[in-house]
């Protein structure tokens, strides 16, 4: 394993970017190390590696941005078990990396529905935005798992933190809702009348998403 995790460490090395590095950690991307690798050419490194659970686990807790995406392209889907799923959420930090989780493995899995629920009713902001962004994916590819989520529960939850402080739970929720009613529109007609307070709000920002959402579904004034 210890000569496995070398090469890969050589792998990053001879890809690296200082750039793209310097820029990470300006946007506040923060680990003990940033190769500047970047994702596309990350997956082709990942290629030449079988995929294995104790490898993919290894990489995972490696402070290093470069090894932590490469775990979710490593860890075989059918032995990711959903105490690890909810492990790794916990210790997401930043956008980035969360899009990379649900993109290349949480969404692939047979109970990515249960990671949606168990998430968004979370405290931790951090959590619940990837609980909202997993939701997103599902919508996105569409997922029949989207058909087993409480979505009142969801909706509600959604609605709410739109007006959250955090500029990354409000968008992952506006993203959940744009996906969300793209699917049908009975859901977009769902989804405007429970945001239709945005709308009234004399927060230009409210009225802004209000009509991201219009815009969205097709809607006109």
């Amino acid at each position: 394993m210890k000569d496995i995790l070398r090469q890969i460490r050589t792998d990053l090395r001879l890809s690296m970017n200082g750039a793209v590095s310097s820029s990470l950690r300006n946007k506040g991307v923060n680990y003990k190390m940033i190769f500047g690798v970047e994702t596309p050419r990350i997956k082709v490194i990942s290629q030449k590696y079988q995929p294995d659970k104790l490898l993919a686990e290894a990489l995972w807790n490696e402070d290093v941005r470069e090894m932590k995406i490469m775990a979710t392209l490593l860890y075989p889907k059918e032995q990711f078990a959903e105490e690890t799923a909810l492990s790794w959420i916990s210790e997401i930090n930043d956008q980035e990396l969360r899009e990379q989780v649900c993109k290349n493995i949480l969404q692939k899995l047979p109970y990515a529905d249960k990671l949606v629920e168990k998430n968004i009713s979370r405290e931790n902001d951090s959590i619940v935005t990837t609980g909202l962004w997993l939701f997103a994916r599902l919508c996105m590819t569409g997922s029949d798992l989207v058909n087993k989520i409480d979505t009142e529960m969801l909706l509600n939850i959604a609605t709410r933190k739109l007006k959250s402080e955090s500029m990354l739970l409000r968008q992952s929720a506006l993203n959940a809702l744009k996906y969300y009613g793209r699917l049908s529109r009975d859901r977009s007609e769902l989804i405007l009348n429970k945001t239709e307070f945005l709308k009234c709000s004399q927060d230009i920002v409210d009225n802004e998403m209000y009509d991201q959402l219009k815009f969205e579904f097709g809607y006109e004034d």
